[in-house]
């Protein structure tokens, strides 16, 4: 078993459809579309690379080919951008490549979020590891500060050896749209996880924080998941197997640093380019 205090292993689910983008999604996996002139899936194989994880699983489904394409050589462009200045432009992913190691398994049937996590279970085995939903897109606090949410997370897993998700503070009439935690701020922003409800209306949500794209999980997770009832849509909710995890084992959520893109949405998406081009992109 690895070292209990090292996550080496970043699970992408990525078996979605993407409906909210078609037609753009209807023959290129919405993980592929580019923020400015960089996949969205790359963005997060770089945050768990920055974490210190190089171990990468991807959990994909059908018409999701173009993932594994893209960590991997393409002989023929190589070969004719070879020696021209247009070799600048590979640098980014060559250098994922040469870190990273990759493995690609396939969710079958679309059951939720939860059941493509215990997908991955014979990629993870017993140990914890990170888990990033692509569609979020986190940016850095500031420059002075480049550690995304994922090694936020990281870090604090050193200290509390437990699961740890991110959450931020979203809209009350926004709840519908995510996970939503209640529990005790342990420390500034740290909170003790008492409760999980999943999309609740306005009035009936615990809270406002909100939980998004960024997990770090222990093994015992697949045992919960496992014993979890389906839910809405005959789907595997993880915030249900959370939620009973949680009333057996320490699970805090924190509030990362930095900013966070829905890029599952037109707006959020338009946003993260406008925010990519203007901080980032060498004009």
């Amino acid at each position: 078993m690895a070292n209990n205090t090292i996550i080496r292993k970043c699970l992408f689910p990525a078996a979605g459809y993407g409906t909210r983008f078609l037609p753009a999604t209807k023959a290129m996996p919405k993980e592929m579309l580019p923020i400015v002139n960089k996949p969205l899936i790359q963005y997060g194989v770089e945050e768990a690379m920055e974490a210190g994880m190089t171990q990468i699983g991807f959990i994909t489904g059908r018409g999701k080919r173009a993932i594994a394409d893209h960590f991997d050589t393409s002989f023929e462009l190589e070969h004719q951008i070879f020696g021209t200045a247009k070799e600048t432009y590979l640098e980014d992913i060559r250098k994922v490549m040469d870190h990273c190691d990759f493995v690609f398994m396939r969710q079958r049937e679309m059951l939720g979020l939860g059941h493509a996590i215990l997908t991955g279970e014979p990629m993870i085995g017993p140990e914890p590891f990170a888990v990033i939903l692509a569609d979020d897109l986190c940016a850095a606090p500031t420059e002075g500060d480049p550690t995304r949410a994922l090694g936020q997370l990281a870090a604090l897993y050193e200290r509390y050896q437990c699961s740890i998700i991110a959450i931020e503070e979203v809209p009350q009439e926004d709840t519908g749209s995510y996970g939503v935690i209640s529990g005790e701020e342990i420390a500034p922003g740290i909170f003790q996880v008492h409760d999980m409800v999943e999309k609740p209306k306005p009035e009936d949500a615990p809270s406002n924080l909100a939980i998004i794209g960024r997990y770090i999980l222990t093994p015992e997770i697949f045992e919960y998941l496992r014993k979890t009832p389906p839910g809405t849509n005959g789907e595997v909710q993880i915030t249900d197997a959370l939620k009973l995890l949680a009333q057996d084992r320490q699970v805090l959520a924190v509030k990362f640093k930095g900013q966070r893109f829905d890029c599952g949405s037109i707006d959020g998406f338009v946003q993260a380019t406008n925010y990519y081009y203007d901080n980032h992109y060498q004009k």
